[in-house]
């Protein structure tokens, strides 16, 4: 019963955070550490009371000799406690760096995330790794977005509530419930940078600043966070500004940001930037500043798979996974996909109105006519709907004033790879349904582009 208080205190930390405000799924990333231990134990207790459903997901990066050893000792822990296991094997070898292991173990967590269509992915970053996290980027010359540290929420449902929490007293937790840990090596490696800072650099200022220098550094990255925060909110009040997000990214209204000086404009394109989770650096900033003041249709790359795109009149700064999308044919009578995240694509059999919008979000189309999604192809063309000859479908994007990288990966309906259909932009001649006739109605909805419910 010794260890009741630190559930209390971590039960009342997750409810006044309000970290786990809806109940759903959890996906818990256990690496078998104390940390993340105690992570499963808090966890597990205050499920029910937050009505959350747990997995526990543990990543066997191949890295280590005995790498399956913590593997054993986390599919124990979550035996004992009745919770369901997932183990990932990455196999990414011995020479792998900290950082390519960590970008490789956050895709396998957030592709499970998405199979099990978990609402929340959990982390054990606790006090200590924020101190440690703020001091190295101090170290790399970071600015303002990177001294305010580990967010204890962020994008996708990522919540890391251990961050009030001790490394000490999660060890001391660990130790007195009976749980056993695997402590790897390379955390008190100090080859690495980061184990450097753990086990020489933070001793050392203690030794000579006293033991409040973790504090000191924390509260570091208070004074940033409530900078960025208050940049945000700045970004509201700018008129004509008009920052708002679009499908994997944010843009802005490119005249206003263009009639700030440059210092200005890069803080403020900055700060738009890391609404949408884009840490950027103020070289990219500059860059894609250049990309502002430029034709329509130009971009830049910004790294990290950011590009700006010059889009009208606004300014876009959008992540591209440069992975194309595979078509998806309709092979049941009834059902629904996401499209490029953005999109939702339904279709169900339904009788064919009088007449069919040529302009709108919802069409049908004859029954037993092969239908499929796509993306465009160079040289795709349409017959328009009540229109004369066949028009491009890149030209009928652009007039539409749909981005240039947003039309690279736009629905189309297709039938045996003929164009039917642009949702919102145009319907053509083809496989249309006699008025009454059995046929098939299709719906499409984007967050960013079309009404909610997908009515035209």
């Amino acid at each position: 019963m010794r260890e009741r208080p630190l559930h209390e205190r971590f039960l009342a930390i997750v409810r006044r955070r309000r970290l786990f405000e809806t109940p759903g799924g959890a996906l818990l990333a256990v690496s078998g550490g104390p940390d993340s231990m105690a992570l499963l134990d808090l966890m597990h207790a205050a499920a029910p009371e937050l009505g959350l459903t747990l997995t526990v997901a543990h990543v066997d990066h191949g890295i280590r000799a005995d790498s399956a050893r913590a593997g054993k000792l986390v599919a124990h822990a979550a035996s004992a406690l009745g919770v369901d296991l997932r183990i990932g094997h990455l196999e990414l070898g011995a020479n792998t760096a900290e950082t390519g292991a960590r970008t490789e173990r956050y895709r396998w967590l957030r592709a499970l995330q998405s199979e099990l269509r978990a609402r929340y992915l959990v982390t054990a970053h606790h006090f200590d790794d924020q101190v440690e996290t703020v001091l190295l980027r101090v170290l790399e010359g970071s600015g303002v977005a990177g001294l305010s540290g580990i967010p204890p929420r962020g994008p996708g449902g990522l919540r890391r509530p251990l961050l009030e929490f001790r490394r000490a007293e999660l060890c001391d937790h660990v130790e007195r419930t009976g749980i056993t840990c695997d402590v790897d090596p390379a955390n008190v490696d100090p080859r690495h940078v980061r184990s450097w800072i753990r086990t020489t650099l933070l001793p050392l200022a203690r030794d000579r600043l006293g033991p409040g220098v973790d504090t000191n550094v924390a509260r570091v990255a208070r004074h940033a966070l409530r900078a960025r925060v208050a940049w945000d909110r700045v970004l509201d009040r700018l008129e004509g500004l008009e920052a708002r997000p679009v499908a994997d990214g944010v843009e802005v209204a490119r005249e206003a940001l263009a009639g700030y000086d440059k210092t200005l404009s890069v803080a403020v394109l900055r700060a738009v930037a890391r609404r949408a989770g884009f840490v950027m650096s103020e070289r990219a900033a500059r860059r894609a500043l250049g990309v502002c003041v430029g034709p329509s249709g130009r971009r830049a790359e910004l790294g990290g798979g950011w590009v700006a795109e010059a889009a009208f009149d606004r300014l876009r700064l959008v992540r591209t996974s440069g992975v194309a999308l595979a078509p998806q044919p309709l092979e049941s009578t009834e059902g629904e996909v996401t499209w490029n995240a953005e999109w939702r694509l339904r279709w169900r059999p339904d009788a064919a109105p009088t007449t069919v919008d040529r302009i709108a979000w919802v069409t049908w189309a004859r029954d037993g006519v092969p239908l499929g999604w796509r993306s465009m192809l160079p040289g795709d063309r349409l017959r328009p709907l009540g229109g004369p000859g066949r028009r491009s479908v890149a030209r009928l994007l652009m007039e539409a004033k749909v981005p240039r990288l947003a039309r690279e990966r736009y629905p189309l309906l297709v039938s045996n790879d003929e164009v039917l259909w642009i949702p919102g932009v145009c319907r053509g001649e083809a496989a249309l349904p006699t008025p009454g006739s059995r046929a098939v109605r299709i719906d499409a909805a984007s967050e960013h582009l079309s009404p909610p419910d997908g009515r035209s």
